[in-house]
């Protein structure tokens, strides 16, 4: 297993990594809508998503993977009225690649943010 750090993310605010490898695969930790600076994005639904979305991509850049390479992506959600929102933006973010997906709403999330999201990527053999 190999650990997965960038400073282009944001720090892991607990006892965990921002990601782990194994067996070709990498594991991101949920990403929520801090900066890579630690501070905190707590405008609308679509402006947390976004961030999570460049924390995501940050991660997986690093592990040597990317969006194109997901398998399987958790969606947590504060209010599921906010679904269509952040599916529009993870529509977006993903474009014709379509992983599978479970998204499920919460009673609260670190920050008490709006969203996290974790994903599962291959990652690139080089």
């Amino acid at each position: 297993m190999k650990k997965v750090a960038t400073n282009k993310a944001p720090a892991a605010i607990g006892p965990y990594a921002q990601a782990m490898i194994a067996n070709g695969l990498v594991y991101t930790s949920g990403q929520i809508s801090l900066t890579a600076d630690g501070g905190l994005i707590e405008g609308s639904v679509e402006e947390q998503t976004e961030q999570v979305f460049k924390n995501l991509k940050a991660v997986l850049e690093e592990a040597n993977s990317s969006l194109n390479q997901v398998v399987k992506a958790t969606v947590f959600i504060k209010d599921m009225n906010d679904f269509g929102a952040i599916n529009e933006i993870y529509a977006k973010h993903f474009g014709d690649h379509t992983p599978a997906r479970s998204c499920v709403e919460v009673a609260r999330l670190p920050k008490d943010v709006k969203v996290e999201i974790e994903v599962i990527a291959i990652v690139n053999q080089e």
